[in-house]
């Protein structure tokens, strides 16, 4: 699940977002493209791992970044431990992650996704590395001990929550990933500022990395066309958001969209020229993300 351009580690670490023009971000000509991959039902992986490895295969450098929320669902609910999700005063719904669900995630996410994604980017000819956001510390971040949820109408207070917020990115290693001819494939969890693991949005983490690396542009891929003013009618796509105003169209998104508007939120406020909330469901999701099929945030 789940910001100043200060640096910080003896510049080892970016803030995040951090301005375009941050210190080790690439020049102009040659900003990566950012890819967040959602986990949930009805995502085609290979699509997505096919279009990304053509892209790097031309030339284009790419850092990919995925969930894995279906399957983690999946893997809790056989171990005994099914997921509980929680709705914040905002509306914004959540995982609640206590030490146990914390380990069945990093097994799913860092382990079962990730190197699944490795292992198809690699057979398509892309050298392909695989980290979560604690190796390193890629995503660094405050620790959130407990979280508000809604239930029954009340508003109630869970502790023991293993959370947090994406409020550095080491721009530093992802540089020397890329640099060296690497496709990083990153995922949460990330590091809490006292190294401990936390779950932090997916979304907001691709959004810090795009911000962090001044990318060319940030693709949210989901399993839906894109944002939805009458969810989940497709008919209803909104093809444009102007940049200065998505965050109003917070209100117009739903469940876990609002992640992702805010996401998209984050990146342009942080110098990313285009987010485009695209489908990852097509036959080729990302390229058709680059030529504008979705919401583009611009």
């Amino acid at each position: 699940m789940e910001a100043g351009g200060s640096v910080a580690g003896g510049g080892a670490r970016v803030s995040a977002p951090a301005p375009a023009g941050a210190r080790g971000a690439p020049p102009t000509e040659d900003r990566p493209i950012v890819v967040k991959v959602g986990g949930a039902e009805g995502v085609d992986l290979d699509a997505v791992a096919t279009d990304v490895a053509e892209l790097w295969v031309e030339g284009r450098r790419v850092v990919l970044v995925h969930g894995g929320s279906a399957e983690t669902n999946r893997i809790a609910e056989a171990l005994g431990h099914p997921p509980r999700f929680v709705t914040s005063p905002s509306g914004h719904v959540s995982r609640y992650t206590d030490r146990a669900t914390l380990e069945v995630f990093e097994m799913v996410y860092a382990g079962k996704v990730n190197k699944g994604l490795v292992e198809r980017l690699q057979r398509r000819g892309a050298p392909a590395v695989g980290l979560s956001g604690l190796d390193g510390r890629l995503f660094e971040g405050r620790h959130k001990r407990s979280v508000r949820s809604v239930e029954g109408g009340k508003t109630i207070v869970l502790h023991g929550d293993h959370t947090g917020t994406v409020d550095r990115v080491n721009v530093h290693l992802l540089l020397l990933l890329l640099g060296h001819g690497y496709l990083p494939v990153l995922t949460p969890p990330g590091a809490s500022e006292e190294g401990v693991a936390i779950n932090v949005d997916g979304d907001r983490a691709a959004a810090a990395v795009a911000v962090a690396l001044g990318a060319e542009a940030l693709l949210l891929l989901s399993n839906v066309p894109g944002l939805l003013a009458r969810f989940p009618d497709p008919s209803s796509l909104i093809d444009h958001v102007p940049a200065a105003d998505v965050r109003r169209f917070l209100d117009v998104a739903e469940g876990r969209m609002k992640k992702k508007v805010l996401g998209a939120a984050e990146a342009v406020a942080g110098g990313v020229r285009r987010v485009v909330l695209g489908d990852a469901r097509t036959a080729t999701p990302v390229r058709d993300a680059l030529g504008g099929r979705g919401t583009v945030v611009a």
